[in-house]
């Protein structure tokens, strides 16, 4: 009971947080790590698109970690989608029987093309 005059105390509310956001927001920055190891990433990148997406579409209070999220796992798409689409044009480049007839030329192109796969004797 309070006496007249008086006002209680009542402590905020703790901050509203949506797990989706931040789930999302994780998923895009693993996403961007995760390109480097080989294409990883987009996987956690599409996840976190999917669920940047919901918890915008569903108006969550806690929208900066969604849109973070989204951004950080549209961006790792677009970047490994055009690197994938580069190097997969670059490998059909050197199975073109046209211009590399015989199976030393196009280990020669494929040697040339991408120096980082180079056999190990």
């Amino acid at each position: 009971m309070t006496l007249p005059g008086y006002r209680t105390y009542s402590p905020p509310a703790p901050p509203v947080r949506s797990t989706l956001a931040r789930t999302s927001q994780v998923l895009g920055i693993v996403g961007l790590v995760g390109l480097t190891a080989c294409f990883a990433g987009m996987v956690p990148a599409l996840v976190g698109l999917v669920l940047g997406t919901m918890s915008l579409v569903r108006r969550d209070p806690d929208r900066r970690p969604a849109l973070v999220g989204v951004v950080c796992s549209a961006v790792a798409l677009l970047l490994g989608a055009g690197t994938l689409v580069w190097l997969l044009a670059k490998a059909a480049q050197c199975g073109d029987q046209a211009r590399y007839p015989d199976d030393l030329a196009r280990r020669g192109c494929v040697e040339r093309e991408f120096p980082f796969a180079r056999a190990t004797p």
